[in-house]
């Protein structure tokens, strides 16, 4: 099965690298595997996309997406791509159900996965108090308590965030001090609104009617356990990339993320483009990797006119 571009992901940046190479004429074939849509599937509303008044539910959008993707051209099959020949032109894929795939351009957004606890209760109130987002899900908890978990940058600046908008944010760190820098440290712990707990963890996630009331916190030092009440928790201790097909063979950064040009989605190999949250670790935000799919069929397109 043979195309001019092949798009890995089926996520916001898939679906609008798809819709824009399809309206250029190229026939793109998006590949995808058991679970399509990418992270947002597992979030409930959506109130920051562009374009809808009205919360919209995350599962619909994509499927908007993906329908107008077809719509307008594009062949969606569904398998799970086990490795990349990116050594050769056309590039060779092989897939989990035997099939063979080969492409003049390959568009990889096969985005990120945020690490959870594996704690009790965790699923079960993903979308009704627990999040990793503080940008996609913070507005819904204006005026609240609610709790961070982690120790790094990214929880302090989640923990700052909320904290604009939040009566009270609590943050829990397994240590007696924190990883994030010492600049970050110092907004924290000079805001008034914030207040840490030291040396526990998260043991499970407490509930009632669908809805998550509070966390049961271990201990690191003495084992003994608590309940304290929270209308939400975040989980900021980090995102893994989905970088394992090209770990090898494209340039990464120190923590897998697909390194590319500045201003561009090219990356170290030529007709090879990356978009959304396999390259993007600072904004994760379902329109940014919508825009960052654009630019990679915008850029895919001209590497296919260049070579002709």
């Amino acid at each position: 099965m043979h195309s001019k571009v092949m798009i890995l992901g089926s996520g916001p940046a898939g679906n609008t690298a798809a819709i824009y190479a399809a309206r250029a004429g190229l026939d793109p074939l998006l590949v995808h595997g058991e679970q399509p849509g990418g992270q947002l599937t597992i979030t409930t509303d959506v109130d920051n996309y562009p374009g809808f008044a009205d919360t919209v539910q995350g599962p619909w959008l994509m499927e908007q997406m993906e329908a107008q993707a077809r719509e307008v051209g594009t062949q969606i099959v569904t398998d799970t791509i086990v490795s990349l020949d990116l050594s050769i032109h056309p590039f060779v894929a092989e897939g989990e159900l035997g099939d063979t795939y080969t492409a003049d351009t390959l568009i990889l957004c096969t985005g990120a996965q945020a690490k959870w606890l594996g704690i009790a209760g965790e699923t079960e109130y993903l979308g009704s108090g627990v999040s990793a987002c503080a940008t996609c899900d913070g507005p819904f908890f204006k005026g609240k308590h609610v709790a961070v978990v982690g120790g790094g940058n990214t929880a302090v600046e989640e923990a700052l965030f909320l904290s604009k908008l939040c009566k009270q944010v609590t943050l829990i760190h397994r240590r007696d001090e924190l990883r994030a820098e010492k600049m970050l440290q110092e907004r924290l712990l000079g805001t008034k609104n914030i207040d840490v707990i030291w040396s526990h963890v998260p043991q499970e996630v407490v509930g009632e009617n669908g809805r998550m009331t509070g966390l049961t916190l271990r201990s690191t030092q003495h084992d003994d356990t608590q309940f304290a009440s929270f209308d939400g928790v975040f989980v900021a201790i980090g995102h893994s990339p989905n970088t394992g097909l090209v770990s090898d063979v494209l340039d990464l950064d120190a923590e897998g993320y697909v390194l590319t040009e500045p201003d561009s989605t090219r990356t170290s190999i030529a007709g090879v483009f990356a978009a959304g949250d396999v390259k993007d670790k600072i904004f994760r935000q379902a329109v940014t990797a919508a825009g960052s799919g654009c630019m990679a069929a915008l850029e895919a397109e001209k590497f296919i006119s260049e070579s002709e």
